[in-house]
């Protein structure tokens, strides 16, 4: 899960950091329009804070993981895990036609595993300690299989658009509700007030869990494929055992918050908690692989 909370929390941070600095620069004022409000002006306004923050999340997602992670690139491998490790990663890229990516370890007991990146052809699969100490070689293929079908899925460009897109009605919505409670509610009629900066503020944090929601549903959908990717190239019965070696370890998590939904598996929760979970849950991950031709 690691993955997807690190790309929204970085993206929270840099819609906050745009808005303030469009705001200081006045910017903000192009959207009145004889006391009213340009709907126009605002969805453009929106679409730029929105979408910047979503690239700039996703340029720079690599790094933040291997910063977040301490993930350490294997440049040259120095012993057998490591050489089959590589070597792997190689295979399964070359099966699914994208450029090698980098390959890294970092230091986590529990067995988990991610892959990132801006582009298809210059991405990072990482794998836990834990993985390569408590899984089988034919399991930690299938989760590496998996990761790979994460890239030539374009799933990180994929969720950068999508995010890209909810940002800006999030933006947008948030400001129609505070021009509203300013003129409407407040009877202000001079600028903005601190009823619209207020109102404003709250509604983005209101629309924006919201937006995570269904971020969420899109995830969710993204690993199903990439676990259908991963059978394909490391076959049924291997994706199988991985997640049913994942599901005996109780579903760990235990990446950062931030790149969690990215990970091999994700954490387990009850009742609405389900709506905000990246990845579904075991059971239904292998239920949906055995539908399909598993065993």
């Amino acid at each position: 899960m690691k993955r997807i909370l690190l790309f929204l929390g970085t993206n929270v941070a840099v819609l906050v950091v745009l808005a303030i600095v469009m705001r200081l620069l006045g910017l903000e004022s192009y959207l009145n329009e004889q006391g009213g409000i340009n709907l126009t002006s605002l969805l453009v306004f929106s679409a730029v804070i929105g979408f910047t923050g979503s690239f700039i999340s996703l340029a720079a997602s690599k790094w933040i993981a291997k910063w977040s992670t301490g993930a350490r690139v294997i440049e040259q491998p120095s012993n057998p895990t490591e050489t089959w490790l590589v070597e792997t990663v190689s295979r399964h890229a070359r099966t699914a036609g994208i450029a090698t990516p980098e390959v890294a370890i970092f230091d986590s007991p529990d067995p988990n595993a991610f892959a990132t990146g801006a582009r298809r052809n210059s991405a990072l699969v990482a794998v836990s300690a834990g993985l390569l100490n408590s899984m089988q070689k034919n399991e930690v293929d299938a989760v590496i299989a998996h990761e790979v079908a994460h890239i030539a899925n374009g799933d990180m460009v994929t969720m950068t658009l999508i995010q890209g897109v909810l940002n800006t009605f999030v933006i947008f919505l948030s400001r129609l509700v505070g021009f509203f409670v300013d003129r409407v509610i407040l009877k202000n009629d001079r600028g903005y007030g601190l009823g619209y900066f207020v109102t404003s503020i709250v509604a983005q944090i209101v629309f924006g869990a919201l937006a995570s929601i269904i971020v969420m549903w899109f995830s969710r959908q993204r690993e199903y494929r990439a676990d259908a990717g991963g059978a394909r190239m490391a076959g049924s019965v291997n994706m199988i055992a991985a997640l049913e070696r994942l599901k005996s370890v109780h579903e760990p998590a235990g990446l950062p918050k931030q790149l969690q939904a990215f990970g091999i598996s994700g954490g387990v929760r009850q009742g609405l908690g389900r709506l905000l979970l990246s990845h579904p849950p075991l059971d239904e991950r292998i239920a949906a692989l055995r539908s399909t031709g598993g065993v």
